[in-house]
């Protein structure tokens, strides 16, 4: 059985605390501490009595904590954390600052199956899924060191739907009231296309924004780019989104990576046009972010303005997303880039001695 408070949801928390012989309310105390005050000690939570705080470490219970091994800072104003988890593992997870708006991209696994050809975090080695409690305290975290979060993003390191429960449940945690309380409108989950978890994500009593990590148009450039659309091809992946919309009602975000002499060619931008019609969408353009063992290179900002204009004109809500903390490597594909260039210099070393 899980014994991490963090980890747990105000129905859960009231059942540890009655078969513990404590009032049920006591619950609400457990749950706001840890997500709104940040307590990660069991002796922290002040409103318990002493012997029933006790009672709790005596029965296993805990609260876990990320450690903060580093925090990179970008001239631009983005920061980058480098946290470190209870077994070994790290992730990195990453504060974009737009005026006063502040945004956090979470990571929901330690490194990345989805082998996407332009993104260095498919260069790590996968090693697991994070817990709900490892993705929401990096929300925790961040926010006592630098101030109010107003968006949280799923799109660290990792697909998020293939963590799908941890992911679901950490959504939950971070919009609970008595929490973060975080409304579901600021809360993000981006997918590189798991269509039967887009359809089941549609039937939930809860809806974050989803985001789809579309980067090409034809079936042909897709998967050359991202391994999944062989299994799960663009019709596919349009028709869970039209299910999707269907439930919910709601709009979705397409993320495309401009790389260019890749995907960036007007008739790109013509296919993309096509392949979203009729589809209630904006488009959110972004300048590809190289990193090193990766051979592509970035669109002009004249072909990426260009590319956009094709959009806009097909009546396509579009955004274009510049480089934000690349010279930290905590811009879009790059999270993990820190991790592999130490793994590497740490072989390199190796091979040496």
């Amino acid at each position: 059985m899980d014994k991490d408070l963090k980890n747990k949801m105000p129905a859960e928390l009231e059942a540890i605390v009655e078969e513990l012989g404590g009032k049920k309310y006591l619950a609400k105390y457990i749950f706001t501490f840890i997500h709104s005050k940040n307590v990660c000690e069991i002796s922290g939570l002040s409103t318990l009595s002493k012997l029933f705080r006790e009672a709790l470490t005596k029965n296993g219970y805990y609260i876990s904590r990320l450690k903060t091994v580093e925090v990179f800072t970008d001239p631009d104003g983005t920061e980058k954390y480098l946290f470190e988890l209870p077994d070994g593992c790290r992730i990195e997870t990453v504060v974009l600052c737009d005026g006063k708006r502040r945004t956090l991209c979470v990571s929901t696994q330690v490194g990345c199956v989805m082998n996407c050809a332009f993104c260095a975090t498919a260069k790590l080695k996968f090693q697991r899924n994070l817990t709900s409690a490892e993705i929401a305290d990096q929300v925790n975290v961040v926010e006592k060191d630098t101030g109010k979060i107003n968006n949280v993003v799923y799109m660290g390191m990792g697909e998020p739907l293939q963590n799908y429960d941890a992911v679901l449940k950490s959504v939950r945690i971070l919009n609970e009231p008595n929490g973060r309380n975080i409304g579901l409108r600021h809360l993000a989950i981006s997918t590189c296309g798991k269509c039967e978890e887009i359809r089941k994500l549609a039937n939930e009593d809860i809806h974050p924004r989803l985001a789809i990590s579309l980067n090409a148009a034809t079936d042909e450039l897709r998967t050359k780019l991202m391994p999944i659309n062989k299994a799960e091809p663009l019709a596919k992946l349009i028709s869970a989104v039209r299910a999707y919309q269907l439930v919910t009602r709601l709009r979705v975000t397409f993320e495309y990576v401009l790389i260019k002499g890749v995907n960036d060619s007007k008739l790109n931008a013509e296919k993309l046009v096509k392949l979203a019609d009729k589809i209630k969408c904006n488009i959110n353009l972004i300048e590809y972010n190289p990193h090193s063992g990766c051979p592509f290179q970035a669109s002009s900002k004249e072909t990426i303005k260009r590319f956009a204009k094709i959009l806009t004109a097909a009546g396509i809500e579009t955004t274009i997303r510049l480089k934000m903390g690349q010279k930290i490597k905590a811009a879009c594909g790059q999270l993990g880039a820190t991790l592999l260039n130490r793994n590497s210099g740490k072989q390199k070393k190796s091979n040496q001695n």
